[in-house]
C-alpha cells in the first residue's frame, strides 16, 4: 500500500497506516505542478518588497520588525532552530509519523507556498523511516504544534537528532547522508510554513480514535461477560426499549450486548428468578455508558475528519496567488474533542471497575467465592487485580480533567490565547492505554467467574473468548504471580485477538 498525499484529503486509516505501519508515501506530478504554481505568489511577494508576515518580518510579537531581503533566508532558518527547543522525554515514532504525514498533506496543499523539494524531502524521510526526534513539552498548541513540527524541520535542514531506520538515535546529517537524502535549504516562508500547524494535536487524535474503536467494543464484549457471570438479563437491552430513546451509540452497544448474550444458558436459566428484579446500573445501564463513549468518539470522528481535510498554515496563499494572514492554525476544534474522549474514557473505565468490582464480592455475585479466590482466605485471588483496576481508574479520572480551558499567553501577548491541544492529546494518549488494562483486567475477572458458574455454559461466544482469556490469564486456582497474567489478557486486547476471534460468531458494531 502506497499512500498518495495531496491529490485528495486523507483518511484516518491512511494515517494509521503511515503511523503504525510505515506504509509508503508518495507525491503525484499533479501535486508537484500545484506547488510550483502556488509558489510563484510567495516569489511575487518577495519580489515586491512589500512587508508579509513569515517572509519579510519577524515571527509573534516580532512580526512588526522588517528583515532585509539578505536575511530572509536566515530567517527560516533561524526560526527552525530556535523554534526547536522541546524539552523532557521523547516521543513515540508513531507518533511523530502522523504528525508528519498531516504536515505533508498541508504542505502538498499549496496553501504553504513551499516548492516542491521540501514536499519530496520530507516524503523521504517517512518512506525511510527516518524519524525526527521530538520532545514531550514546547507545544502550546497555538500558532499550531510549533516546537514539535519545528524539531521535524529541523531534520529537514540535515540538523538535530534522528531515531534510524533500525531505531538508533543518530545526527540528523549523517543518517541523510547514509540513506541518500540530500538537506533542505529553506527559501522564504518554508521554515514557517513546516512548523505551523496542528498536526502534532492532530495526528495523536487520529490515533487515539483507532485505538479507542477497539476499547469500546472490547468493553461490550467484557460487559457481556460479566452479566453472565453475575447471573443479569439481556432484557433490558431489547430493541424496543432501545427505540425509545434512540442514540446511534447506545443502539449499536445494545445490539453487541444482545448478539453476545444470545444462546446463554445462564442468562436462561435464571430469567424467572424474583431474587433478581433488576440488575445494577453497571450491567443494566451498560448500552447507555458505553453508547454515550460511541457518540462521543463519533463527533471527535467527524472533528477529525474535517481537520484532515484541511489545510493549515499561516499566512496562507489562496487559489488567485493572495497571501493572507489568518488563525486556523488555532487547536480549539482538536484540543476539545481530545479533551472529551478523556472524559469518556475515564467513564466507561469507571463503570468496567463496578462491575468488577461486583464480581469479586461474596455478598453481590450470587454465589461466586470471595475475590473468585480458590481457597478464600488461604487466597486472595484477584482482590488486589482489582485495586490495580481502581488506581488506573483514579488515575484517568485525572487525565480527564481539561486541558483546553488552560490557555496561557505567550510571545510578549501576541499569541494571547492558545489551545493546549498538545496537552489534551497527550494526557489522551495515557488515558487509553489505562483503558486498555481496566477492559483487560475486567476479561480476566468475568472469564474467571465464568468457568466458576460450570456447569452452567455461557453464550457460545462469550465461552470461547472466556477460554482464551482463561488460557491466558491461568482461569480459577491457587493464588499465582498475578502480574504477568494481567499483562498477557493486556496482549489480547491490545492486539485485538478477542475480537477476531467474537467475530467468528457474531457481528459486533
Amino acid at each position: 500500500m502506497t499512500v498518495a498525499v495531496g491529490d485528495r484529503p486523507l483518511t484516518r486509516a491512511e494515517v494509521v497506516a503511515v503511523a503504525r505501519g510505515f506504509e509508503a508515501v508518495a507525491i503525484s506530478d499533479d501535486v508537484h505542478r500545484r506547488l510550483a504554481h502556488q509558489r510563484r505568489a510567495i516569489d511575487r511577494r518577495v519580489a515586491s518588497g512589500e512587508p508579509v508576515y513569515g517572509l519579510s518580518t519577524g515571527f509573534g510579537s516580532l512580526a512588526t520588525t522588517f528583515i532585509s531581503p539578505d536575511e530572509r533566508r536566515d530567517l527560516q532558518r533561524s526560526l527552525v532552530r530556535s523554534h526547536a527547543a522541546g524539552v523532557g522525554e521523547r516521543v513515540e515514532v508513531e507518533v511523530v509519523r502522523a504528525m508528519m504525514v498531516s504536515r505533508l498533506a498541508t504542505l502538498c496543499s499549496g496553501v504553504a507556498g513551499v516548492r516542491p523539494v521540501v514536499v519530496d524531502t520530507y516524503a523521504a524521510l517517512l518512506n525511510h523511516a527516518v524519524t525526527p526526534v521530538v520532545h514531550e513539552f514546547g507545544s502550546l498548541g497555538c500558532s499550531g504544534d510549533l516546537a514539535p513540527l519545528a524539531h521535524v524541520a529541523l531534520a529537514l535542514t540535515g540538523e538535530g537528532d534522528v531515531l534510524d531506520a533500525g531505531g538508533a538515535r543518530r545526527r540528523a546529517a549523517e543518517v541523510l547522508a547514509e540513506v541518500g537524502v540530500a538537506p533542505v535549504e529553506l527559501a522564504e516562508k518554508e521554515g514557517l510554513a513546516l512548523i505551523n500547524g496542528t498536526d502534532g494535536m492532530l495526528g495523536q487524535l487520529v490515533l487515539a480514535l483507532d485505538d479507542v474503536a477497539a476499547l469500546l467494543t472490547h468493553l461490550d464484549l467484557a460487559a457481556a461477560l460479566s452479566v453472565q457471570a453475575l447471573r443479569g438479563t439481556d432484557r433490558a437491552f431489547v430493541e424496543e426499549l432501545m427505540a425509545l430513546r434512540p442514540h446511534p451509540g447506545q443502539r449499536a452497544s445494545a445490539q453487541n450486548l444482545m448478539a453476545l448474550l444470545e444462546g446463554s444458558a445462564i442468562v436462561a436459566s435464571h430469567l424467572e428468578d424474583a431474587s433478581q428484579v433488576q440488575d445494577a446500573y453497571s450491567l443494566r445501564c451498560a448500552p447507555q455508558v458505553h453508547g454515550a463513549a460511541r457518540d462521543t468518539w463519533r463527533h471527535a470522528a467527524a472533528v477529525a475528519d474535517v481537520e484532515l481535510a484541511s489545510a493549515i498554515d499561516n499566512p496562507s496563499v489562496l487559489p488567485d496567488g493572495t497571501v493572507a494572514s489568518n488563525g486556523n492554525f488555532h487547536g480549539a476544534p482538536v484540543g476539545y474533542v481530545l479533551d472529551f474522549l478523556a472524559i469518556a474514557v475515564a467513564d466507561v473505565a469507571s463503570m468496567a471497575e463496578r462491575r468488577t468490582d461486583r464480581l469479586l464480592d461474596e455478598s453481590r455475585s450470587y454465589g461466586l467465592p470471595a475475590f473468585l479466590a480458590d481457597s478464600p482466605g488461604v487466597d486472595s485471588g484477584l482482590m488486589i487485580a482489582q485495586y490495580a483496576q481502581a488506581a488506573l481508574v483514579s488515575e484517568m479520572k485525572r487525565l480527564a480533567a481539561p486541558a483546553s480551558v488552560d490557555s496561557i499567553p505567550s510571545s510578549a501577548m501576541q499569541e494571547d490565547h492558545v489551545s493546549m491541544g498538545w496537552h489534551a492529546a497527550r494526557k489522551l494518549r495515557r488515558a487509553v492505554t489505562a483503558l486498555g488494562g481496566v477492559v483487560a483486567i475486567e476479561l480476566m475477572a468475568a472469564s474467571r467467574a465464568l468457568a466458576l458458574r460450570a456447569p452452567l455454559a455461557p453464550s457460545p461466544v462469550g465461552a470461547a473468548v472466556a477460554e482464551r482469556v482463561n488460557g491466558v490469564a491461568g482461569g480459577p486456582g491457587h493464588d499465582r504471580w498475578l502480574s504477568p497474567e494481567i499483562a498477557g489478557v493486556v496482549d489480547l486486547v491490545e492486539s485485538r485477538e478477542l475480537l477476531e476471534l467474537a467475530a467468528r460468531y457474531v457481528t459486533l458494531s
